[in-house]
């Protein structure tokens, strides 16, 4: 486990800021305690600090996992968000979007969400940005990437594509015996 380099932090940072805007910063100025971003084989973690001094009495190859995961990078450099921050997304995420009963399955099923399956969206929210996807009662089941802005959406078809699939909570028993 190693802390991330300048590249991997930039890379970390802008992705999450696609999300979570300006509410960036409470991740990184917390009040409560101090929390750390570190690597341990191609996965970001965010740690609390005393956790993570605790940790290094650990060997490396005894230690699977601490704190949370906030995704992974690639073997080509690329970082991406992974169903573990979804946590982090759900309290501190900008852009909303909540879905109709009859579509939660079709997006747990991991597909993209159409303008018919659409409860209601965050207000002046932009094209191509990332968006929490929650049921209509505030339950966080994943998140996408926004292919309309709000006032495109209000005059688009019905089968047209409102939010492009990331990750959804449904995740964990597809891919079961990968994690």
């Amino acid at each position: 486990m190693r802390p991330l380099t300048e590249e991997e932090t930039r890379a970390v940072f802008e992705k999450l800021h696609k999300f979570l805007g300006k509410n960036i910063r409470h991740l990184v100025d917390r009040k409560d305690e101090n929390y750390v971003t570190r690597l341990q084989r191609n996965r970001v973690l965010y740690v609390r600090e005393t956790i993570m001094r605790r940790a290094t009495n650990v060997a490396r190859d005894k230690l699977a996992h601490m704190g949370q995961c906030l995704g992974k990078f690639t073997h080509s450099g690329k970082f991406h968000l992974t169903i573990g921050c979804l946590d982090t997304l759900a309290t501190h995420a900008k852009y909303k979007v909540w879905l109709k009963p009859s579509a939660e399955m079709s997006f747990l099923y991991g597909n993209n969400i159409l303008k018919s399956a659409l409860g209601r969206i965050t207000e002046f929210t932009p094209a191509h940005t990332g968006v929490l996807v929650l049921s209509m009662s505030d339950i966080p089941l994943g998140f996408g990437v926004s292919g309309k802005s709000t006032a495109e959406c209000r005059t688009a078809d019905p089968s047209a594509i409102v939010v492009y699939h990331q990750a959804d909570v449904g995740e964990y028993l597809r891919s079961e015996e990968d994690l």
